[in-house]
């Protein structure tokens, strides 16, 4: 059984689990490895909160970090999962009928939409159950993005332990971010290509794919209040 961080009671038929997932991956020398653990976590107990629902373990890898989006798999500490087994996790077993699953890594994106299309696949679409996918960034509000990136917004690709990340982390654990150390060798500019198995040159050293100058806690609570109270609102439509 699932036990909640937030009301410690065991899961229950048609309750409301937030599942993370996330990978270990690199986050530049200013961050943690555990950027995308901290991140939709903290989030998703902040939606269970407001909503009455738990907060299911988070899944503890990702599918493989790519250099245009994550740096790639040649940095230090960056921990893959296939897609496929990254797409077999299930809850429905668990008698679980309402489902969001928030997902705070870039290349889960397809491998999580998978899982739930292999799972409606096995348990049938007619079934009671529904499942809300959603990526953290999507519920910045245009006036939010446009207050932190005044010059231009260089695009969700590129904010790999960027600007959004850290102003998140240091909103979040602060005590994980030490900017002294952000090489600021950024931003990537890639080709429209992958190249295997040698990565691009064009990854920065750092695997910072942006640039971390004007990272404020500030601005990590303006883009926290976005998604936390969007997907709120999406949580008592579509379940209540």
């Amino acid at each position: 059984m699932f036990r909640s961080r937030i009301s410690r009671r065991p899961i229950r038929p048609r309750s409301l689990p937030m599942i993370q997932s996330r990978p270990t991956e690199q986050h530049g020398h200013h961050m943690a490895l555990n950027v995308d653990v901290v991140i939709p976590t903290a989030i998703c107990e902040r939606i269970a909160r407001a909503t009455g629902g738990l907060v299911a373990p988070t899944i503890p890898y990702g599918n493989r970090s790519q250099p245009r989006s994550g740096g790639g798999p040649a940095f230090p500490g960056t921990i893959n999962l296939s897609a496929h087994t990254f797409s077999l996790v299930e809850l429905y077993r668990q008698k679980v009928r309402r489902i969001v699953v928030l997902n705070g890594h870039y290349e889960n994106i397809w491998p999580s939409i998978e899982g739930i299309e292999l799972a409606l696949e096995t348990i049938g679409r007619d079934k009671d159950l529904t499942i809300l996918r959603m990526d953290h960034w999507e519920f910045a509000r245009p006036e939010t993005i446009d207050r932190i990136f005044p010059n231009g917004y260089p695009g969700i690709e590129l904010e790999h332990a960027s600007v959004i990340e850290t102003s998140i982390m240091l909103a979040l654990r602060p005590d994980l971010v030490d900017l002294s150390r952000a090489l600021h060798d950024g931003p990537a500019q890639f080709r429209p290509y992958d190249r295997f198995p040698k990565p691009p040159a064009e990854v920065p050293p750092s695997g910072v794919l942006s640039m971390t100058e004007g990272s404020t806690a500030e601005k990590g609570e303006w883009l926290l209040a976005d998604c936390v109270s969007r997907v709120v609102e999406i949580v008592n439509e579509e379940f209540r």
